[in-house]
């Protein structure tokens, strides 16, 4: 399994976190700095944090267990259908309209 970078985290804008407003308390340790309004997301626990997450679906995939992968976003829709397509993958997409 490749390595997520930071270059690869930066360029996807993962260190951009919401509105100083709008945060909730339990993200604080994750936080590393705020600027403008935001809250600039570390992306050294970020990618500690993927790298865990990577690990644990690896286990359950040599299990022989499936593993399924939601996207609450339009974003990351066709993000996960590509990955779901893959051989052996399997998908359901259902989008909330509002």
């Amino acid at each position: 399994m490749a390595r997520t970078t930071y270059q690869e985290l930066l360029d996807a804008g993962v260190h951009f976190g919401h509105l100083t407003r709008k945060w909730d308390p339990k993200m604080a340790k994750y936080i590393f700095m705020e600027r403008n309004g935001i809250h600039i997301i570390d992306l050294n626990k970020t990618i500690t944090k993927l790298e865990e997450a990577a690990a644990a679906i690896k286990q359950v995939v040599k299990s022989g267990r499936k593993v399924l992968f939601v996207a609450n976003k339009k974003q990351a829709k066709e993000i996960v259908a590509a990955q779901a397509n893959r051989p052996e993958g399997i998908r359901l997409i259902h989008l909330r309209t509002q």
